[in-house]
């Protein structure tokens, strides 16, 4: 009776054995099973915060470029508020363009009649003036009457040219100038350097310096030139090119005579 109630307690026992083993088997699948879905729950916890590090890289993204529209936006419209400014100005220009076009014919019948005496008046100068570059002067002049003859070239165009014209003329009478030419003296043609010193004085020099002459005013004739002045000639013409320092130079003036 006693071995069958050891019997038993034994088997109790072994039974109370597995079923804590098993306990503790379940106990164990239990926490494996928590600690994989902790560990799901961390990766997808993971997952969400670069999700949300990415949206909010993206958003800063968007913001600055944002910003920088912004920005190009107002710069533009600055721009495009200088621009219609101009527009605008330009606009206007126009119209007073206009206005001075719709009435350019009754300026013309104005103007034409101009142009043509202040051609005539500068040939008449021309001839009466000092014979300084005369022939081209002249020729000059002839290429006026041409152009006024000419349909192509506008009314502007022609007297941009007449006064162009005067402007040479008036260049001619100041400072010191020295060209190479032909002096015509006594029926015979001579090189010579001339120089003038506005229109007070013209004269010429012949080109190995030994004659020079003067052009007189009052006859309108060359007359030979005293050979006391011819090194004061040479230095003269010299200054005129530049090729030395200005200086104090003693010169006949029929000019100057011809005003007293």
């Amino acid at each position: 009776m006693t071995k069958v109630i050891n019997k038993s307690k034994v088997a109790a026992a072994v039974i109370g054995m597995f079923a804590i083993a098993g306990s503790a088997t379940v106990a164990a699948q239990d926490v494996s099973t928590l600690q994989n879905e902790e560990a799901k729950i961390h990766a997808a916890d993971q997952r969400s915060q670069q999700k949300i590090n990415s949206l909010f890289e993206q958003s800063q993204d968007m913001l600055y470029e944002y910003r920088g529209i912004v920005d190009e936006y107002e710069n533009l419209k600055v721009y495009n508020d200088h621009v219609q400014r101009l527009v605008d100005d330009q606009n206007a220009s126009l119209a007073s363009l206009q206005r001075q076009i719709d009435g350019i014919e009754a300026t013309k019948q104005g103007v034409v009649p101009l142009m043509y005496k202040m051609i005539d008046a500068l040939e008449q100068f021309v001839e009466l003036d000092i014979p300084i570059h005369k022939e081209r002067r002249l020729a000059r002049v002839e290429r006026l009457r041409e152009i006024m003859g000419a349909s192509n070239v506008a009314t502007s165009e022609q007297f941009r040219q007449i006064t162009e014209a005067y402007q040479a003329e008036m260049d001619y009478g100041s400072g010191l100038i020295a060209y190479e030419g032909k002096l015509q003296f006594e029926g015979e043609e001579i090189s010579v350097d001339f120089f003038h010193l506005g229109r007070a004085a013209l004269m010429a020099q012949s080109l190995d310096l030994k004659n020079g002459w003067i052009y007189n005013v009052e006859s309108g004739a060359w007359e030979k030139l005293d050979d006391a002045y011819l090194s004061s000639l040479t230095k003269a013409i010299r200054m005129a090119r530049k090729q030395t320092a200005p200086d104090l130079i003693k010169l006949p003036i029929y000019a100057a005579e011809r005003a007293e």
